[in-house]
């Protein structure tokens, strides 16, 4: 039809008593209340779904007559009424006074910075992992009342939209949003402008305004250049996360980092904690230090007290996770910056050296924090293992960086049935997540009526997979009679069909083919007609990841051979509605990484709290979740054997436990219905996923084990005009200058053998070459050879200095060592110095 296009949206007006609407649409606490979203699904089912579930864009198009019609109705009044009251006493009440009392609310702030954060499909600001556990974050920070902040880009263009075409090739589709269809407001002055902030660029002046997201109790700040008085250029810097090539990369990063502490200062925040969540948002902490030497600090003692009070978390062990830039274009965007800090330029990117391969986010967030970590108890020592050369001289397993293992938010994952079924049975269960014993009673719902919960969930996902697949198959032009085959095990309501999931980024590492290693096997297992098997495949890869994409090819091609059609099915779309029903609706969670390579895994955290069954390789959170009674587990093979052979090996494993375990335990029936053996162990994945890895729990750790201690540290640093930083900066000045030339001798051999009841006497003669005794450590470690070959330490004792300093200082220890039987000891000395957080953050050590 020829003419032009002019939109027009007609909005309506909406009632008094119906108010509350749009608070709630406004409030990104919809994205983990179920019941809030309800009252929108409830008033218009086809437009909530149109609308990507977003209440605020929902709110501008549902029709007059359906608001006025809900209005009159009493029954959805009394629910209105129900949730708008569960709504208030949430935001009056504060979770966890054990954990708020720890925080002046008056004085104290935490501060989060993240490139993403996933809330919700409605909010699309994320693109996978990372993202969701930034929003998991956010959102226990609000259920525990914690006094927070969080800090991010609002991207006008967010990822993208995933659909796979009939060649198995991923189409990758942006949908442009506004500002004014999303739950943000203008973050405003003291004068009631829309605050914008200013960064100098090469040659030009960026602009960047900021705005304002309600997060139940916490706030989001996202920074935004899509502004008219920038260039086209520069309005592209957030249009899209991780588009654009290295410099608009590290333009988002410069604005997240140097921008976001800028708008912090300007709303008169002033963070007492500042989380960097994975490298790109290192840059803060160099504005931060600017910061402190306009307060008249030096560089060094400024870098003191910024770092002291800063957690860095790092999230992946792949290299291709960590931002790193060329010389060049640091040297573009940061030789100003290097000015006002009083740096060279070189000494500026020394901060982002490790091998020299470039300047690296994650080298500059280490050396400019003082507390670490990753994100499971494998992933730390990983992390810690790659980033050793940080801390030369210190053994890696006792470096600085620890672990907190993720969480994922339970509320927002826990699919409703449940959360029904624990209102109706449990008391006050939302306050015993923390609580392990609490979890026991898991064992009081009869497993008949478990068994029905679990079905009713994967019937919910099988009516959402038949949509998907009918919808994408008649789009790339498939035939009716090839798609019915397609379908032919999922859309029977009464059928019976063990169901297993693999839903995740499509990365080589991740494993997604090593399913197919036997084809033939594996079509065996998925043919047998009374035990029938169907695995859904979801997932995107990176439109740059050629090798990921791959393997959306090769799925989608074995999913159309004979024996497999059916029986594997291959999503597009995957966003976080459709997780929601997979780790919800599937019998078993697949995962299976090359290890060490999976930092975390959250999305098996998800399923297991929802009674789905992990299968996973020993890696990531699995390595501390997996107990031998909720699921089963592949032990990965030693690195250090051929790559092919361990992939085989492991391939091998997997089709075993499902030949072996999976399936018959699945069948395994009793002529009850359903396999006891089967809801006995997804009992036992519900019990020891939802105490020990839920996000409140993750964030207890963070308090407890960084943010306290950072907290505290800094405070020890500021006080006194900085004066204790301004000295452990002189300090750790003089011992690097002294350090190439501190030796150390024992003075005489101890005898080899003694009695239980005799002592043995140490002496070491040191040159600490200018140092005194009391800026150094010498301890003498006592332990026995591991089976690995390692030393396991068993008793440390400290020698003490004569009294004398001088180029020859001796120190001394007479003492019963405490182990019996065969041993041994090593000598170690370290600068130390009791102002700084970790004893090695020095990376100085040597041994006799």
């Amino acid at each position: 039809m020829p003419g032009s296009l002019f939109p027009l949206e007609i909005q309506p007006r909406i009632p008094v008593e119906l108010d509350g609407l749009q608070e709630m649409a406004n409030d990104l606490m919809y994205s983990w209340d179920r019941s809030i979203r309800s009252l929108f699904y409830r008033l218009d089912r086809d437009l909530w779904e149109a609308c990507g579930h977003n209440p605020k864009a929902f709110l501008r198009r549902v029709s007059q007559h359906r608001i006025n019609e809900a209005a009159a109705d009493r029954s959805y009044m009394e629910e209105y009424h129900r949730v708008i009251s569960a709504y208030n006493t949430y935001r009056d009440h504060r979770g966890r006074p054990e954990l708020t009392e720890l925080f002046d609310p008056e004085e104290d702030l935490i501060a989060y910075f993240c490139l993403e954060f996933g809330f919700h499909e409605s909010f699309p600001i994320y693109s996978g992992g990372l993202g969701i556990l930034a929003g998991d974050h956010c959102k226990a920070a609000s259920d525990v009342g914690l006094p927070f902040v969080a800090i991010g880009l609002l991207y006008q263009m967010g990822y993208f939209t995933q659909t796979i075409d009939g060649h198995g090739q991923q189409q990758v589709t942006h949908t442009r949003t506004r500002p004014h269809d999303l739950p943000v407001v203008p973050t405003l002055t003291e004068g009631g402008q829309h605050l914008t902030l200013e960064l100098e660029f090469p040659g030009r002046i960026l602009r960047v305004r900021v705005w304002t997201a309600q997060a139940g109790h916490i706030k989001l700040y996202l920074l935004d250049t899509n502004i008219p008085d920038n260039t086209e250029a520069d309005r592209a810097i957030t249009h899209q996360l991780y588009g654009g090539d290295r410099e608009m990369r590290l333009q988002q990063e410069l604005v997240l980092g140097v921008a976001g502490v800028r708008a912090l200062q300007a709303l008169g925040l002033r963070p007492t904690i500042w989380h960097i969540n994975e490298g790109h948002a290192a840059f803060q902490l160099l504005e931060r230090c600017a910061s402190r030497m306009r307060q008249g600090l030096d560089f060094d003692s400024a870098m003191e007290l910024v770092a002291a009070g800063t957690v860095f978390t790092t999230h992946t062990p792949v290299p291709a996770g960590h931002d790193i830039f060329d010389q060049h274009l640091v040297a573009k965007y940061l030789s100003k910056m290097a000015e006002s800090l009083g740096l060279q330029f070189e000494q500026l990117y020394a901060l982002g050296l490790n091998t020299g391969e470039g300047f690296n986010m994650t080298c500059l967030a280490l050396r400019c924090s003082r507390f670490h970590n990753g994100v499971s108890r494998i992933h730390g020592g990983v992390a810690a293992e790659m980033e050793a050369k940080l801390w030369p001289q210190i053994p890696y397993k006792e470096n600085p960086v620890t672990y907190v293992t993720n969480g994922v938010h339970l509320e927002t994952f826990l699919a409703r049935e449940w959360v029904s079924l624990f209102n109706l049975r449990f008391d006050d269960w939302q306050n015993e997540l923390l609580n392990e014993e609490y979890w026991e009673r898991l064992e009081e719902i009869p497993d008949y009526h478990y068994w029905s919960i679990r079905k009713a969930l994967k019937q919910e996902l099988l009516e959402r997979v038949q949509e998907t697949v009918i919808m994408q198959q008649r789009r790339n032009g498939t035939s009716d009679a090839v798609v019915k085959r397609m379908l032919r095990y999922v859309d029977d309501p009464d059928g019976d069909v063990l169901l297993m999931g693999f839903a995740r980024r499509f990365a080589t590492y991740k494993r997604a083919l090593i399913l197919f290693a036997d084809p033939a096997r594996l079509a065996r297992l998925l043919g047998d007609p009374q035990r029938p098997v169907v695995i859904i495949f979801a997932g995107k890869a990176h439109p740059s990841d050629e090798p990921g994409q791959e393997l959306i090819r090769r799925i989608h091609e074995f999913s159309l051979r004979p024996e497999f059609i059916g029986k594997i099915l291959l999503l597009e779309g995957y966003d976080m509605a459709l997780a929601r029903k997979m780790v919800a609706g599937v019998d078993v969670w697949l995962n299976t990484p090359e290890y060490p390579l999976e930092a975390s895994g959250t999305s098996g955290q998800k399923a297991g709290l929802n009674g789905v069954i992990n299968l996973s390789v020993l890696d990531g959170w699995w390595g501390e979740g997996y107990n031998g009674d909720n699921g089963w587990a592949i032990t990965p093979r030693d690195g250090r054997f051929d790559h092919d052979q361990r992939q085989s090996e492991e391939a091998g494993d997997l089709l075993d436990i499902i030949e072996h375990e999976v399936i018959p335990t699945y069948y395994h029936r009793d002529g009850g219905g359903f396999s006891k053996e089967w809801v006995e162990m997804s009992k036992a994945a519900m019990q020891s996923t939802i105490p020990r890895f839920n996000a409140q729990r993750m964030l207890r750790d963070y308090v407890t084990k960084l943010y306290q201690p950072a907290q505290n540290q800094r405070r020890k640093l500021e006080a006194n005009n900085a004066e204790r930083a301004r000295e452990l900066a002189q300090w750790k000045s003089k011992v690097r200058l002294a350090w190439p030339g501190v030796t150390m001798q024992l003075m005489f051999q101890p005898p080899a053998h003694l009695h239980f009841d005799d002592s043995v006497q140490l002496k070491v003669r040191a040159n600490l070459n200018g140092l005194c005794a009391a800026d150094v450590k010498l301890e003498c470690l006592f332990g026995r050879a591991a089976e690995d070959g390692e030393f396991a330490v068993g008793q440390v004792a400290e020698l003490v200095a004569n009294g004398s300093d001088g180029a020859d200082t001796e120190f001394h220890i007479e003492l019963a060592p405490e182990l019996a039987g065969m041993q041994y000891y090593k000598m170690r000395m370290y600068p130390y110095n009791d102002a700084m957080s970790h004893p090695f953050e020095m990376g100085c050590m040597i041994w006799i």
